[in-house]
């Protein structure tokens, strides 16, 4: 299946300083190596992963709207890999899979502005009352 059933990639890219970073993570990993990366080359390899990432996700979503799913979960994934012939991907996309949980599970909580003031509900309704009666105030005098 191509993108271009999709009305083309015009719009759908990955970011290239991003890109940029994996290839040069990976040529560095190799320190034997003196081979750089042409330009041109990084945005075939831009362009070959939108359209694999295309691919895996419309056979995902299939897989998916088979299973009556509105949302296209991990296991739609693994399948979809399977199917279409990436068996030897699946191993490690499960285990980035499990691995992204796990640092959701961990991270730290947002705190909205309201925990951060220290304030019980009390004294930030009563604020909240006064900056009222202050604009009010104000709107009222006129120009």
């Amino acid at each position: 299946m191509s993108d271009r059933e999709f009305g083309g990639t015009d719009d759908l890219s990955l970011p290239k300083a991003t890109v940029q970073k994996i290839i040069t993570e990976i040529l560095a990993s190799d320190s034997e190596s003196s081979v750089t990366f042409a330009r041109d080359a990084r945005d075939l390899l831009i362009d070959c992963c939108v359209e694999f990432i295309t691919l895996i996700s419309s056979e995902a979503n299939e897989i998916a709207e088979k299973e009556a799913k509105k949302t296209i979960a991990t296991e739609h994934i693994d399948k979809a890999l399977r199917e279409l012939g990436f068996p030897e991907y699946v191993r490690e996309v499960l285990a980035s899979a499990g691995e992204m949980k796990e640092s959701l599970k961990t991270r730290e909580k947002k705190t909205s502005k309201m925990d951060q003031s220290g304030l019980t509900q009390e004294e930030l309704l009563q604020q909240q009352q006064e900056l009222f009666r202050t604009a009010t105030s104000k709107f009222n005098q006129g120009p």
